[in-house]
């Protein structure tokens, strides 16, 4: 009897990186966006209107910088091995106590992703259910139903698959996949850096 061989069908690829030099860099970060929050209203939800990377602080320019290294390091390990043209859309958050993020993904972009400046622990969380996970961010399988008849072992049984970010990390995911942002429960904001990978088109894309 032969061997079996295994292919994975659609496998959806999902990269967490902590990035080098992050300590040093939060904090000035932290300052620099809720300087930025201070100044504009609703900036966490009016993410289209500005370039954040415009800005020339320093700081920012270290992140886009990672994020363009973080973007070819993905397609690497996907197995993307021609070379790519891509712009970088960010945007900062800022999410105070009882904020959240819905059930979403991110059209007309190829990939998407968050980097964390600051995620609070939860530790002034009122009492309540204790399966809560303040801060966490859920994604969630792209099949419709891909686990009714899984069984215990079988990779498809969970539909959810959810991280609890430190600051400093940074993920990056497909941007059809849908994900949501847990409520904070901290007195403490939460502020983040979410950003779409746009690719400019080049005919070597396609398949």
């Amino acid at each position: 009897m032969t061997t079996p061989d295994f292919t994975a069908l659609w496998p959806t690829h999902l990269m967490r990186i902590r990035l080098p030099g992050a300590d040093q860099a939060n904090p000035i970060l932290a300052q620099l966006i809720e300087q930025m929050d201070a100044e504009h209203d609703q900036m966490t939800t009016d993410y289209l209107s500005g370039d954040l990377f415009a800005h020339p602080h320093p700081a920012l320019g270290w992140l886009k910088s990672c994020i363009g290294r973080a973007v070819l390091d993905y397609a690497h390990g996907t197995g993307i091995d021609y070379p790519l043209d891509f712009r970088v859309q960010a945007w900062p958050n800022v999410n105070r106590f009882g904020d959240y993020h819905n059930l979403h993904n991110h059209p007309h972009s190829w990939l998407s992703g968050t980097y964390y400046v600051r995620v609070p622990q939860g530790e002034d969380a009122p009492p309540g259910r204790g399966d809560r996970t303040p801060n966490a961010i859920s994604f969630f399988d792209p099949r419709p139903q891909a686990n009714m008849l899984a069984i215990k072992g079988d990779p498809q049984v969970d539909p959810e698959h959810r991280i609890l970010p430190q600051g400093g990390d940074m993920l990056i995911w497909p941007a059809f996949l849908h994900h949501m942002v847990h409520v904070n429960l901290s007195h403490e904001a939460r502020i983040s850096i979410s950003f779409n990978i746009v690719l400019r088109w080049r005919d070597e894309y396609l398949p």
